[in-house]
């Protein structure tokens, strides 16, 4: 299924084996290669980055029709591809409890990234554009995931898991908590003195992103050495969005 084309991109759905290689292989050149990633099922012979989840679930691909090359990926699981696949990703960092029994149609994000030479451009919002429009097809009322800082040294993310803890913890009723194995309290400054400018320039651009149109987050921060990053669970209620906040999301506007 194509779910949109532009000028320079197509974003659509993997078809094929061959689709979805492509999208592990971006996945194992962004997190293993640039970013030091590992795991039990990464196939460093082929160079793709490969889960339990990849056969039961969505993979939206950004591709550059010039080249025909994958240049951005999405992987998406609903909550019936969560049960055949076992449970969604997050459940391996994080109690969904609350997430699962709200009775909202939901949707978990993950291994999203882009090609390194198509970052600070529109690309990132031509995959929203088409993440837009899976959302809108199917229902989805909740969208959430895991959003990584790289790095496992907390007192290095003090700034800013100190500011999500004090400004973008999810409401109680929505709120996750990260599993106790590898929680990492966020509540590292006080609200009083912390350096809101400096938290903010250390967030990646990523969470920045869903913090701006609205997003929240769990209880506590995961460590995950495999990945060699610090996570937290982002949560997007889009029933939230403003006119202005949809647009921006949809990849309407910068």
């Amino acid at each position: 299924m194509t779910i949109a084309k532009a000028a320079e991109f197509e974003v659509r759905l993997a078809r094929t084996q061959a689709d979805l290689h492509a999208a592990q292989r971006l996945r194992y050149d962004v997190f293993v290669t640039e970013l030091g990633a590992g795991g039990p099922l990464v196939d460093h012979d082929n160079r793709r980055e490969v889960d339990q989840y990849d056969d039961f679930v969505d993979h939206l691909l950004l591709i550059d029709r010039k080249t025909q090359q994958t240049v951005g990926v999405y992987r998406l699981i609903r909550r019936d591809m969560a049960d055949r696949a076992g449970g969604f990703y997050s459940e391996n960092e994080y109690d969904l409890t609350a997430l699962k029994s709200s009775g909202r149609e939901i949707l978990e994000l993950g291994r999203s990234c882009l090609h390194p030479s198509y970052r600070g451009g529109i690309a990132m919002h031509q995959l929203w554009a088409g993440l837009a429009s899976y959302v809108a097809e199917h229902g989805i009322e909740i969208l959430f995931g895991v959003a990584s800082f790289h790095g496992t040294q907390a007192e290095a993310l003090a700034q800013p898991l100190s500011l999500l803890h004090h400004s973008y913890l999810a409401p109680p009723d929505l709120r996750v908590t990260a599993l106790p194995e590898a929680c990492q309290e966020m509540n590292l400054i006080p609200a009083d003195i912390l350096n809101r400018r400096q938290a903010m320039v250390q967030m990646p651009s990523l969470i920045k992103a869903y913090l701006r149109l609205g997003g929240c987050v769990g209880e506590g921060a995961f460590i995950d050495h495999d990945f060699n990053t610090t996570d937290v669970l982002l949560m997007l209620d889009t029933a939230r969005l403003s006119e202005r906040q949809a647009k921006i999301y949809s990849g309407q506007q910068g």
